[in-house]
């Protein structure tokens, strides 16, 4: 799993939007001029939002077909549009937590765009993780920033459940057995051996493990869970399964989708990114280096 959770509303979502035909969320005024009443305004504002929403997800989802399956040039050409797109109307159309969940999604097309575009073929295929990690790292380090999102709410304590993290963290060797019989991928290291094994496994366990867990689990899902509410958790794992669309398997695509909403339900609940950080990262070194050699 490498690029790289209960039913309720969706149409329940906080002051946020504005300007660009959406009107403001206020349910104690209208518009000025506006025969519409404040109730039925902000219901319009929140499905025009959750239209957005909705198209960011079906253009990623059209731009990683046409990248695997057609064109990649073509493909990158979409997610760029796709990225400049959701930065410009999160900076001129939205306010408060829309505009906070908008920057934290922009880093989705962001991920795609670097893995196209950095000129990897001379290194060796664990190091291209570490290679186009180190910039987006540096990207969700910047979301952070700009989200102002405290450390707490980001589930970044470590401290917190050890007796829940473990067992989630041991799961990885599961999840990573199983993906291994669905993708059936070349090993990343040339022998099983601890000279050959350990510096690819530190590389999936930073850059696999805890860097798509800090933007998909840490960003996106604390910008989500005041918009969405409770479907934050499935937006961004339905969001996390469809960046996987390159491996070609529509089983691995569910796969990880359910992954992923397991992963979401666990930080929800502990608040703590530390289980399932090792458990991504867990499940990457099973399906690339340890499996394979079996």
């Amino acid at each position: 799993m490498s690029s790289a959770p209960r039913p309720a509303s969706m149409g329940a979502i906080p002051s946020g939007a504005r300007g660009c035909g959406m009107a403001p969320m206020d349910a104690q005024r209208a518009l000025p001029g506006s025969q519409l009443p404040a109730a039925e305004a902000a219901r319009t504002s929140n499905f025009k939002l959750l239209g957005s929403l909705l198209l960011f997800i079906l253009g990623v989802a059209a731009a990683e077909m046409v990248t695997t399956y057609l064109h990649p040039q073509a493909g990158m050409g979409l997610h760029g549009a796709i990225l400049v797109g959701v930065i410009l109307y999160s900076a001129l159309c939205l306010r408060g937590a829309a505009q906070k969940l908008l920057y934290t999604l922009a880093l989705a097309p962001l991920i795609r765009l670097v893995n196209l575009s950095m000129p990897l073929a001379q290194f060796q295929l664990s190091y291209r993780y570490m290679i186009t990690g180190t910039p987006l790292l540096i990207s969700a380090v910047l979301a952070w920033r700009l989200t102002g999102f405290r450390r707490e709410s980001m589930s970044l304590s470590i401290g917190r459940g050890w007796p829940v993290q473990i067992p989630v963290a041991l799961c990885g060797l599961g999840f990573g057995w199983l993906e291994y019989h669905i993708l059936r991928p070349q090993p990343l290291a040339q022998s099983f051996s601890l000279d050959h094994l350990w510096m690819p496994a530190l590389i999936l366990l930073v850059f696999t493990g805890f860097l798509e867990e800090l933007i998909f689990r840490g960003l996106m899902q604390t910008a989500a869970e005041p918009v969405l509410k409770r479907m934050g958790v499935v937006y961004i794992s339905l969001l996390f399964a469809v960046l996987h669309t390159g491996y070609r398997s529509a089983v691995d695509v569910v796969f990880v989708f359910l992954v992923g909403m397991f992963f979401g339900l666990v930080v929800e609940r502990t608040r703590s990114l530390a289980g399932v950080t090792l458990a991504h990262g867990l499940t990457n070194i099973t399906l690339f280096l340890i499996v394979p050699f079996l």
